[in-house]
């Protein structure tokens, strides 16, 4: 009898439940009564509190289509993870500690950046590990696409498209916020996709004079509205100076709510422009799968299950040149993967006309 427990943690986003069930679903094909599988609330929370339930076929019948995570999801900072609480307890041993008492064979663990970073942990500790790329932000090392992305991809480029008519008929500068502290992709892929006429993403300073510039030049040229995408942690070039204490010091004293109402504000000095702003937010992340996020994650989920049952643990499921390949935890912990400034992407933008701030 193989025990198998999963868990889901960090922020939510489309398709973990059609991963969770593309996992589930192979293991029973395989395996029929001669698997366990266990669910564990609430991300890392549940494992180190214990907290797992006994899941029966059922549990994963009806849940392709659906947002978020039947087992709940919650944050759990890495740093934090060796850290002893007040009974001098490391929250990394409770974590181990529940997978002896449950007699977990493997852990599924379905994440981002931080959960690879404490999956990895767990692994080298020497629990048994199978890992599933999830992130809106496409942002994860050693895999070309995470699911979630182009769900992602789509809501925000719903709303590029939407801003268009009301910049229009108005004349109006909009800026369209789009999810991503540290990389671009996401901001990157709506922006070109929604025909945005800037794009500013955290891998590439932008100078406001310059974006003052290409609206400027628009209105002169007859068109009357521009669209910017702008990524959440958007730098100009001043900020991409600083040191990361130096940097968090000017945010933390920064007088707007976001880094799109501190540019709507420059902007709209440097050109008289009314200047408007929409920031989608959680939208974003939420809803059903698309199609394409539905499909990559059931190969992600057959993947692990195959892992799995072949013993080979220690690895995250990832998209390679199309096809579904493991990748060694150790390889993809700890780093990001960031939008190339000579990406081919990137020049496609700039071949556009589409500026970048830069």
């Amino acid at each position: 009898m193989k025990k198998i427990g999963m868990l889901t943690s960090g922020g939510d986003c489309q398709g973990l439940n059609a991963a969770l069930r593309g996992v589930a679903k192979a293991l029973y094909h395989e395996l029929g009564k001669d698997v366990e599988i266990y669910g564990i609330r609430d991300g890392y929370r549940g494992l180190i509190e214990g907290d797992c339930q006994l899941m029966k076929p059922s549990d994963f019948s009806g849940i392709l289509i659906r947002g978020g995570t039947i087992l709940g999801t919650s944050r759990q900072p890495f740093k934090l993870m060796q850290v002893p609480d007040e009974n001098n307890v490391q929250k990394l041993d409770k974590m181990k500690e529940t997978c002896r008492k449950m007699k977990f064979d493997c852990l599924v663990i379905l994440g981002g950046n931080g959960t690879h970073k404490t999956a990895n942990l767990l692994s080298q500790e020497g629990i048994n590990v199978v890992t599933l790329p999830k992130t809106i932000d496409n942002d994860l090392w050693g895999t070309d696409a995470t699911f979630g992305f182009q769900s992602a991809v789509n809501i925000a480029t719903n709303v590029v498209d939407c801003i268009h008519t009301t910049a229009t008929s108005h004349g109006r500068v909009f800026i369209v916020e789009i999810m991503g502290h540290k990389v671009g992709w996401l901001t990157l892929y709506a922006g070109i996709a929604g025909g945005a006429d800037v794009i500013l993403i955290p891998e590439i300073p932008y100078s406001v004079d310059k974006v003052a510039k290409v609206i400027k030049d628009r209105n002169q040229s007859g068109k009357r509205f521009s669209i910017l995408a702008v990524a959440e942690g958007a730098k100009s070039v001043e900020e991409a100076k600083m040191s990361k204490k130096e940097f968090k010091a000017a945010r933390a004293q920064m007088l707007e709510p976001s880094i799109s109402y501190r540019l709507a504000r420059e902007l709209g000095e440097k050109t008289g422009q009314e200047i408007r702003v929409t920031i989608p937010g959680h939208f974003q992340r939420g809803g059903s799968p698309c199609a394409y996020d539905r499909v990559l994650s059931t190969r992600l989920g057959t993947a692990a299950a195959q892992l799995i049952k072949d013993g080979n643990f220690g690895n995250m499921v990832a998209l390679k040149d199309g096809k579904i390949v493991p990748v060694p935890l150790t390889e993809v912990a700890g780093k990001l993967k960031m939008v190339p400034k000579d990406s081919e992407i990137v020049q496609s933008a700039r071949d556009l006309g589409i500026s970048m701030g830069d």
